[in-house]
């Protein structure tokens, strides 16, 4: 019962941290099915769905001429999974535990911890999701090549990121406005299905459309990964600086207003949600 606490040194704290974060991972991940397998393939089955929705749009509305010279299905995968990495970033975040959760009681765990969690969880489904539908694709159905890879991939990362720092801003706000974080998320997420431009490229919207999404981060790292995956496709309209630059601003913003919230957590909180 009683036990001496013998001071650790930054090695040793960097270790359990990176033990505490592991295990809450695998806890988050684990949080929509017991199952690790059956909860990839529900992310997939998500992923599948929304593929094939806009390729019967496109189709139907004979839009797919207007696309990229190039694999018309990695163009839309280009769109679709960082949107869907994007929104479940955010989604998790929002979703994490708060300074009032029970978890919070446990001497090791913090609010640091469970977001991180949640952020990484969050993307480690929807990178697993990715490299398993591509390689089926590959391997199934015809052979491509993404003429960048690395920077591609990168840009997944910073939809990631932008993500993960616009759910820590509604987080930290969360307990003080629920009904409206909850509204604001789900229009947000709902709104980005159009105001992400995955469905159409930013070199062919004229100055008065271009306007209406050039604000959204997720704009520009869609079509600066586009940039990357097809070899003759250069993004003039975006840029890569402006969505790091914007996610860092509210990663900021949202970890000043988190450390400002948990000063005042209260248990009566986890009734009003």
């Amino acid at each position: 019962m009683f036990q001496s606490v013998k001071p650790k040194s930054s090695i040793q704290s960097a270790v359990s941290i990176v033990e505490l974060v592991y295990h809450s991972v695998v806890r988050d991940v684990r949080k929509g099915h017991g199952n690790a397998f059956v909860a990839l393939g529900l992310n997939m089955v998500q992923a599948i769905s929304l593929l094939l929705v806009f390729y019967l749009v496109f189709t139907v509305l004979g839009l797919k001429g207007a696309r990229l010279r190039g694999d018309f299905l990695l163009y839309m995968l280009s769109g679709i999974f960082l949107y869907l990495t994007h929104i479940k970033a955010l989604g998790a975040v929002v979703g994490a535990e708060g300074p009032s959760s029970p978890m919070m009681q446990h001497a090791p765990m913090n609010t640091i911890i469970a977001i991180a969690a949640a952020a990484i969880g969050a993307l480690y489904l929807q990178v697993l999701s990715l490299f398993v539908i591509l390689f089926a694709y590959h391997v199934a159905f015809t052979p491509f090549e993404v003429a960048q890879p690395l920077p591609a991939f990168g840009m997944l990362l910073v939809g990631w990121f932008t993500g993960v720092a616009v759910g820590i801003v509604l987080l930290a706000i969360k307990p003080w406005f629920p009904g409206f974080v909850g509204v604001f998320t789900t229009v947000y997420q709902r709104a980005n299905m159009i105001a992400s431009g995955k469905m159409f490229v930013a070199n062919s919207l004229p100055t008065f459309m271009l306007n209406m999404f050039d604000w959204n981060p997720l704009f520009h790292a869609i079509d600066q990964c586009r940039g990357f995956v097809f070899i003759n496709y250069s993004p003039h309209n975006s840029s890569v600086s402006y969505p790091i630059y914007v996610g860092l601003v509210l990663l900021i913003i949202g970890l000043m207003g988190e450390f400002y919230t948990r000063q005042y957590a209260s248990s009566s909180w986890n009734a009003r949600r």
